[in-house]
């Protein structure tokens, strides 16, 4: 028999490659933090001995799902101003807001309580595009989750760099110290089109290529956004950054609310990846991404929850309902984006967004164990007729029972084992008091 770490018995395991296949009474075998089989469990049994053995008989077992954009220290501004339009959103709240609190206790307490609520929910590797990304990786490794994090660019002066040069050399120097770390790697992250200049995101471009890391930027967000493009630029912003070289596979485009048919044609071509973020693009009114046109062009398709701040979830399981139901919706067709589908963006489409997709996002040997094991016998997820389906259309990450990184269990039985939910708590009332205070202050300045 050969020796293993760890054997994990399912009732069902979705392996996401191929897709929409479901493998009954399966078991997928660990050793070293990486996949070395997945197998009938009998077989399994005969083959292997483990140190561990976790069976799960009523549940379903798939890759850790990828939240392909968000903003994880943001998790501190949840609920701060709901329901009023983004301009009013942004202006008057979320960044004085970030003006006054945004530091480094802030970054690491906010992304130590986002990496909480993903991992409880079942994802396993996140990409972050923040202030003090040196804090966000720290904090990510420590918590054991897979991070992709942002080398922020933006032309204006924060707490994190005062300008574009000092963002990049700072960026530069986080992607030195964290190339060869087994769960932290790094993308650019130029916020977006009209808050970056040509000649920066040109020496992005190169360095991207130099590199060999992703690009991570908000484009063709909201109509407003088309509309100042036309009138500065005298062109669509996807205009501007193919003019400028970025309309390549390293592109991680986000949100692309705004397309028309000769974009998306472009967007397949060129191998760009679309990062759909549905609950805060419909939180905020910016429109909806065409995916079900999108996926018949071949583009790449992931899944993100942007910040808990406009989402007010970071919730990759209800992001992937919604965004199988909205495509529906919004192309008056029950076939666009079946649940096969939905589930690779939520899993392989944002590893391969990520450039992670040979290392972890499907259960095949070889890959990481980024693993999510959902528990499909509460009253709600009964009867089990077709675990794809239910676990698309039904699933709530209240039944995520377990979750493991590299490997390394994070969740087990329901419960997260890096944190103290107490201390959580403790830290997130603390930051409320604050939060709400500076967010008085502004509004007190104001009057």
């Amino acid at each position: 028999m050969q020796d293993v770490d760890t054997l994990i018995f399912a009732r069902w395991v979705i392996p996401v490659e191929p897709r929409g296949a479901v493998l009954e009474d399966h078991a997928v075998a660990l050793r070293h933090g990486r996949i070395v089989a997945v197998l009938p469990a009998a077989e399994a049994t005969a083959r292997y001995q483990a140190r561990e053995r976790v069976h799960r008989p009523a549940h379903v077992l798939i890759p850790g799902l990828v939240n392909a954009h968000t903003h994880a220290a943001m998790s501190l501004l949840r609920g701060l101003a709901d329901d009023m339009p983004l301009q009013r959103w942004l202006g008057e709240h979320i960044w004085p807001a970030e003006h006054r609190l945004v530091d480094r206790d802030f970054v690491r307490d906010g992304t130590r309580l986002a990496a909480a609520e993903m991992l409880q929910g079942g994802t396993t590797c996140f990409a972050d595009m923040y202030y003090f990304p040196d804090t966000v990786a720290e904090t990510a490794a420590e918590m054991g989750i897979r991070a992709v994090v942002g080398m922020i660019v933006i032309e204006f002066p924060t707490a994190w760099a005062q300008n574009a040069d000092e963002y990049l050399s700072k960026g530069l120097a986080l992607h030195d110290q964290y190339r060869e770390h087994p769960l932290v790697a790094t993308a650019f992250a130029p916020h977006a089109p009209y808050t970056v200049a040509d000649g920066t995101l040109d020496r992005i471009r190169r360095l991207a290529d130099e590199l060999e890391v992703p690009v991570h930027m908000h484009l063709h967000e909201t109509a407003q956004e088309i509309t100042d493009s036309l009138a500065e630029h005298g062109c669509r912003p996807l205009a501007r950054i193919q003019r400028l070289g970025l309309l390549n596979p390293a592109l991680m485009a986000v949100h692309m609310t705004q397309l028309e048919a000769p974009e998306i044609a472009a967007l397949a071509a060129a191998g760009v990846s679309v990062i759909h973020c549905p609950a805060s693009n419909m939180k905020l009114a910016s429109g909806a991404c065409p995916v079900a046109a999108l996926a018949e062009a071949g583009v790449n398709l992931a899944l993100g929850t942007d910040g808990a701040a406009s989402n007010n979830r970071l919730d990759v399981l209800g992001e992937m309902r919604l965004a199988a139901l909205l495509a529906k919706h919004t192309r008056a067709d029950p076939a666009a984006l079946d649940a096969g589908a939905a589930l690779e963006m939520a899993t392989l489409g944002g590893a391969r967004a990520l450039g992670l997709g040979e290392v972890t996002g499907s259960l095949r040997p070889g890959k990481w164990a980024d693993l999510a094991c959902l528990a499909l016998d509460p009253p709600g997820a009964l009867p089990v007729l077709h675990p794809l389906s239910q676990l698309v259309y039904a699933a709530d990450r209240s039944w995520v029972s377990d979750v493991w990184v590299a490997g390394r269990a994070q969740v087990r039985d329901h419960r997260l084992l890096t944190e103290s939910p107490e201390a959580l708590a403790a830290l997130a009332r603390d930051w409320a008091t604050r939060v709400m205070a500076a967010d008085a202050q502004e509004g007190n300045a104001d009057g």
